[in-house]
């Protein structure tokens, strides 16, 4: 498992007809995403998640992704060294991945790693995204149950609001709650789940949780939540709707990718691009109307694009 996903990473095209061998075995695990902005806790959380689903007798994924540099797109795999505790479990298996310059908290590869542990049979897939800021919701697009993580006294209530990061919480937890303002906190965000329009229509109520994950206090009750969760997406058929959602999305990105690779190796494209760009330079024409002609010229059945 471990180098199929080093050949996922790598884009190696063995790696895709791999996953495409092991997709009839996926769909069984509990997918949670955990994200929120740096320092509040989420890889201790993750850590503390991962010991009470084993208590549990679960098998645990966990994908832990951390930021590239934008020079080099190494990264330094932070992760791994805090869940150094979970290693020796032979039933936890720990993947630290470099994001590699995606936008949205996650690795492009990061719904194919889901992929393979799910496929070799964890129950339970835990993701932690980069949290670099209050952009992450690439995340709901990848599990089905997402945490988000704050703090008290950051601030992070409202620019969660702002950014959209408090829309995309199934369940909200307010981690290091030992420390002053973390009731206040709580109660200032669930004041304002009640005036997010999307939440007050839904039949599932986002609870807001307050954990000290180094201590390991509140962790069951936030595995009791996960848990509650996938029960009812379950029992509501909620669950199908959101992952069909979901893998619309896989196959439209998937499918851009794809024509993005064949329009980079089409020669024809690229004449007719140097030309258009020359022509934008000169202020002949525009790129909307260039973009449209290389789009209609793509899907032409004559086009070079598909007839290689």
């Amino acid at each position: 498992m471990s180098r199929l996903m080093t050949l996922v990473e790598n884009g190696e095209p063995s790696a895709i007809s791999s996953i495409q061998e092991l997709f009839p075995y996926t769909g069984k695990a509990v997918t949670v995403g955990i994200t929120g902005p740096p320092g509040a806790g989420k890889s201790t959380l993750v850590n503390q998640l991962a010991k009470e689903f084993r208590r549990r007798d679960k098998t645990v994924g966990i994908i832990a992704v951390d930021p590239s540099s934008p020079f080099t797109q190494g990264a330094i795999l932070g992760d791994r060294v805090r869940m150094q505790e979970l290693i020796g479990d032979p039933e936890i298996f720990v993947r630290s991945m470099a994001s590699r310059g995606a936008m949205g908290g996650l690795s492009d590869t990061t719904i194919d790693v889901i992929a393979l542990l799910d496929a070799f049979g964890k129950d339970i897939i835990l993701v932690e995204t980069v949290g670099v800021g209050q952009d992450e919701v690439e995340v709901m697009r990848a599990v089905q149950t997402v945490i988000v993580v704050g703090i008290p006294g950051s601030g992070d209530a409202i620019q969660a609001l702002k950014a959209g990061i408090l829309e995309i919480a199934n369940i909200y937890v307010v981690n290091k709650a030992d420390r002053e303002g973390a009731d206040q906190a709580v109660s200032y965000l669930k004041q304002l789940l009640s005036l997010e329009p999307k939440k007050a229509k839904s039949e599932w109520r986002t609870p807001v949780l307050k954990t000290v994950a180094l201590a390991g206090e509140g962790v069951p009750e936030l595995t009791n939540a996960i848990e509650k969760h996938h029960a009812y997406l379950t029992s509501t058929g909620k669950g199908q709707e959101e992952e069909a959602a979901r893998i619309k999305h896989q196959v439209m990105t998937l499918a851009q990718r794809e024509l993005y690779s064949r329009l980079s190796r089409s020669k024809r494209i690229k004449e007719v691009l140097a030309e258009k760009v020359e022509a934008i330079l000169k202020r002949e024409t525009d790129p909307y109307s260039s973009a449209k002609e290389l789009a209609d010229l793509a899907v032409e059945a004559e086009s070079p694009v598909y007839s290689g």
